[in-house]
C-alpha cells in the first residue's frame, strides 16, 4: 500500500512539474524571435546613447498665457550628481536589501523572479504582470524604455538589462541607478532628495534618514514623504530590518535608527518652488501623457474594491507618465493668467487673514482653494491651492484635496436633473420632513416652489427630489463630468445634501458649473495649450473632450434659478453690484466644517472652498461667509473693465407641467406622496411569486382609491396615469 502511494506521488509530482514548466516555458519559446530582436535593439541603443543617457538633464519651462515663464523644470544633476565613491555605503546597502539582494551576482535579471512572474502571468490569464525587477531593470525603465505593463515590455526590459550588465560594471550601474531614480516631489537622485527633504548632503544623513529616502522610489506617490509620510515610515522600518538581517547594520544601530523620529525640512526651497498654477499645469501634462500611453480613466465603480484597484493602477501610471516627460525639456504653454492668479490668491489671503494659527509644520490650519475657468475657452485661467506663506506647501488643494460640497452639489445632481424630468423653476415640490422619512420612510412635509427651495437652500426639498431621481441616477451626472471620487458608498439619499465618501475638488466643481453656463455642455478642464519638445515639434493635441451633460433647456433654467440665489437667496449678502449678471450656489457641511461657493458670470466660473485640512468646525463658516467673500472680491475684479453682460440662455417651460398643480392643497400633496409609495412598491413586485397578480390588483385598487381623494384635477390625472403605467408594466 505504501509503495503504491509513493509511486502515485512521484507520478503526480512529475506530471505537475511538467505542466508548470510547460505553462512557464511556452510563452517564452513563442517570444524567442522577439527576444533576438530586442537584444539587437538594446545593444544598438545602449551603445548609441552611451554614458550621457545617465547624465543628461534637459531644462523645461512652463509659460503663462502671455508667454512669461512661471516655472523652470530642471533636475540640477550637474550639482547633485554623486560618483559611486561619493554615495554613502548605507544607501547602496539599503537599496540592495529592499530592491535586489542578488544585485552583485546576477546578470541584470533575476531568473527565479522571472519564472515566478511568468507563472503568475499564465495563471492570471494575462492580468498579473508585476514584480521580479532587478535594480538594473528598474534603471532600464527609467532611461531607455516606456513603462507600460505588458509581457513584451517585460521581455524588452530583460534584454536591455542583460546588455546593460555586459557594458557597465556593477558599481557604475548602482551609481546610475541612485542618481536617476525619482524620490517624489520633483527630486531625482539621492543628493537632491537629501537636500530637499533634510537640507543636508547625502553624506550627512543618519542611517534612518538614508533608509527613509530609499523607501520612496519603489512607488513615489504611495511613499511620498509629504502626502503619505506614514507609508514611507513603514517602508523605512522594513528596509532597516532587512539591512539588519543581511548584517549591513548591527542590532544596536537598527534599534537606534528605527526609533529615530523623521523630521522633514518642509521649508526647503527645493520642495515647493512651484506656484499653484505651475503645479496644476504639471498635473495636466502628466494626465495627458497617461492617456497618450493608453491609460483608461474610470469614473464609475461597481464596488469599493474596484475603486481601490483602479486607484492603484492610476498611481502607477501617473508616476510612469510623469517620469517620462519631466526630464524631456518640454516647453509647456498654458492658459494661466498671472494677474488673475494674483487677484484670486489675494482674495483668499485677505479673507482668511484673521486666522494665523499654524500646525506643527508651520502651515496655516485654516485653508482655502479656488479654481477659475474662462467660460469662452473653457480653460482654467487661475487656480489657488492654499494661503500664501513664507513656507509653501506641496499640496495644491484645488485639485488634490477632496471635500464634502454641502448644498453646492444640489444644482448638479438634484435641480438640473429635475428640470430635465419636466419640472419648472416655478413647480411646487415637497419639502420633505427628513427626520420622519429616516425614521419610517414616510414622505410627509409641506409644499414649496422649486425656485424658492434653491434660493433658500432647503434640504428637505432636495432630499424629496432625490427619492424620485434616485441616488445612482443623480450621481451619474457627476460621473459623466469626470468627478473622480464618486464611489458605490455614495449611492444614498444623503448625497442630495453633499454627503459623499471622499468629496469633490474645486476644479471639478468649477468645470461642472461651467457646463451650466455653456448650456449643458461639459468640457474636460485643463490649462494646457501647447507642448513643444526639444526639437521644436508640437506633441500636444489641444482638444478638450466635451459631452452634453445636461439638456440645454435644463441648464438654462438652472442658471435662471441660480441668479435668484445671488439677488434674493443665501448669497444675497455678497451685494453683487456689477451690471454683469451673476449666479451661484452656497454650500455648508454639517458642523460648519466646509464652506463652498460656486458662482458664475457670463465671462467666468469660480469655485471656492474654505475649511481646515483636518476637518473641524469653524464658528461662522458657511458658504455665504468666507467662500462667498473670496468669490465676490475676485469675480468683481475680473469683470470690472468688461462690458456689462447677461446670460444668453432661455428656459422654455414644460407646457404640461406649467399649471404645476397650483390648486393642490397640502392634503393633495400628502395623498399623492402616499400614491407614489404604492407605485414604487408595484415596480418592486417579484413576478416569480405565484401570488403576484393578487398583490398587483390589490395595490392598484388601493392606489386608485387614494387618487380619487385628490381634489386638484391636474394632480389627480397625473397620479392616475402613473398608477396605470406601473400596473401596465406588470401585466403587459
Amino acid at each position: 500500500m505504501k509503495k503504491k502511494y509513493i509511486r502515485a506521488f512521484r507520478r503526480g509530482f512529475i506530471i505537475g512539474t511538467f505542466l508548470i514548466l510547460l505553462f512557464i516555458l511556452v510563452p517564452f519559446i513563442m517570444l524567442f524571435p522577439k527576444y533576438q530582436k530586442y537584444t539587437a535593439e538594446a545593444k544598438e541603443k545602449i551603445e548609441a546613447m552611451g554614458d550621457e543617457a545617465f547624465y543628461s538633464s534637459l531644462t523645461g519651462y512652463i509659460y503663462d498665457d502671455e508667454g512669461n515663464v512661471i516655472k523652470k523644470i530642471k533636475n540640477d544633476k550637474d550639482t547633485n550628481y554623486l560618483s559611486y565613491d561619493e554615495i554613502p555605503e548605507d544607501v547602496v546597502n539599503a537599496f540592495i536589501a529592499i530592491e535586489d539582494r542578488t544585485f552583485w551576482t546576477n546578470s541584470g535579471v533575476d531568473l527565479k523572479g522571472i519564472i515566478r512572474v511568468a507563472y503568475n502571468y499564465v495563471k492570471s490569464r494575462g492580468e498579473e504582470m508585476h514584480g521580479a525587477s532587478t535594480i538594473t531593470q528598474q534603471l532600464v525603465r527609467k532611461v531607455y524604455i516606456s513603462s507600460e505593463v505588458t509581457i513584451e515590455r517585460k521581455l524588452k526590459e530583460m534584454c536591455y538589462a542583460l546588455e546593460l550588465n555586459k557594458r557597465y560594471s556593477k558599481k557604475q550601474i548602482m551609481e546610475y541607478y541612485v542618481n536617476n531614480i525619482y524620490y517624489a516631489n520633483g527630486f531625482y537622485g539621492i543628493e537632491a532628495a537629501a537636500k530637499g527633504y533634510f537640507n543636508k548632503s547625502a553624506s550627512e544623513l543618519t542611517i534612518s534618514q538614508k533608509a527613509y529616502l530609499c523607501a520612496i522610489p519603489n512607488s513615489p506617490t504611495y511613499y511620498d514623504p509629504i502626502k503619505n509620510p506614514e507609508n514611507a515610515l513603514a517602508r523605512r522600518d522594513k528596509i532597516l530590518n532587512d539591512m539588519k538581517e543581511l548584517n549591513y547594520i548591527t542590532k544596536s544601530e537598527y534599534n537606534e535608527a528605527v526609533s529615530e523620529e523623521i523630521v522633514l525640512n518642509t521649508s526647503a526651497k527645493s520642495i515647493d518652488t512651484n506656484p499653484y498654477g505651475a503645479s496644476y499645469a504639471m498635473d495636466c501634462v502628466t494626465r495627458y501623457f497617461m492617456e497618450k500611453n493608453g491609460f483608461e480613466f474610470q469614473y464609475v465603480f461597481n464596488t469599493m474594491e474596484d475603486y481601490e484597484a483602479y486607484l492603484e493602477k492610476y498611481n502607477e501610471s501617473f508616476e510612469e507618465a510623469r517620469n517620462e516627460w519631466y526630464k524631456s525639456g518640454y516647453q509647456i504653454y498654458t492658459s494661466l493668467n498671472t494677474q488673475k492668479q494674483e487677484q484670486l490668491q489675494e482674495s483668499i489671503d485677505s479673507a482668511l487673514s484673521f486666522s494665523e494659527e499654524v500646525s506643527d509644520d508651520g502651515i496655516y490650519n485654516l485653508q482655502s482653494s479656488a479654481t477659475c475657468i474662462d467660460n469662452e475657452t473653457n480653460k482654467v485661467i487661475a487656480i489657488v491651492g492654499g494661503r500664501s506663506q513664507d513656507i509653501t506647501t506641496y499640496l495644491n488643494r484645488a485639485y488634490q484635496s477632496y471635500r464634502q460640497p454641502g448644498s453646492s452639489i444640489k444644482p448638479l445632481i438634484i435641480y438640473t436633473p429635475a428640470l430635465e424630468m419636466g419640472y419648472n423653476p416655478d413647480s411646487t415640490i415637497l419639502n420633505l420632513d427628513i427626520d420622519t422619512w429616516k425614521a419610517s420612510k414616510t414622505t410627509t412635509g409641506t409644499p414649496i416652489v422649486l425656485r424658492e427651495a434653491v434660493e433658500r437652500s432647503i434640504n428637505g426639498a432636495a432630499w424629496g427630489l432625490m427619492l424620485e431621481i434616485t441616488p445612482k441616477k443623480a450621481l451619474s451626472y457627476l460621473q459623466n463630468m469626470d468627478f473622480s471620487k464618486i464611489v458605490p458608498n455614495d449611492y444614498y439619499e444623503s448625497a442630495s445634501l453633499g454627503g459623499l465618501t471622499y468629496g469633490v475638488s474645486t476644479v471639478e466643481m468649477a468645470s461642472a458649473y461651467n457646463s451650466l453656463v455653456n448650456h449643458g455642455t461639459y468640457t474636460q478642464p485643463t490649462c494646457i495649450i501647447s507642448i513643444i519638445d526639444k526639437d521644436g515639434n508640437e506633441v500636444y493635441e489641444d482638444k478638450q473632450d466635451t459631452i452634453q451633460a445636461y439638456t440645454e433647456n435644463a441648464a438654462n433654467g438652472m442658471i435662471d434659478i441660480l441668479k435668484g440665489v445671488v439677488t434674493n437667496g443665501t448669497a444675497k449678502s455678497a451685494g453683487w453690484s456689477s451690471k454683469t449678471q451673476a449666479a451661484g450656489k452656497t454650500g455648508t457641511t454639517n458642523d460648519n466644517k466646509d464652506g463652498w461657493f460656486c458662482g458664475v458670470t457670463p465671462y467666468y466660473t469660480i469655485s471656492v472652498w474654505v475649511g481646515y485640512d483636518n476637518p473641524k468646525a469653524l464658528t461662522g463658516l458657511s458658504g455665504a461667509s468666507y467662500p462667498l467673500k473670496i468669490w465676490n472680491k475676485a469675480m468683481s475684479q475680473y469683470v470690472l473693465d468688461l462690458p456689462a453682460k447677461s446670460f444668453d440662455g432661455n428656459f422654455v417651460a414644460n407646457e404640461e407641467e406649467a399649471t404645476n398643480f397650483d390648486d393642490a392643497t397640502d392634503n393633495d400633496l400628502s395623498v399623492s406622496n402616499s400614491v407614489q409609495e404604492i407605485i414604487n412598491s408595484m415596480y418592486a413586485i417579484n413576478k416569480e411569486d405565484a401570488n403576484w397578480p393578487a398583490y398587483a390588483n390589490s395595490m392598484y385598487d388601493n392606489a386608485m382609491i387614494k387618487v380619487n381623494q385628490i381634489t386638484s384635477q391636474a394632480l389627480r390625472d397625473e397620479m392616475a396615469q402613473k398608477v396605470d403605467e406601473a400596473y401596465s408594466s406588470l401585466t403587459n
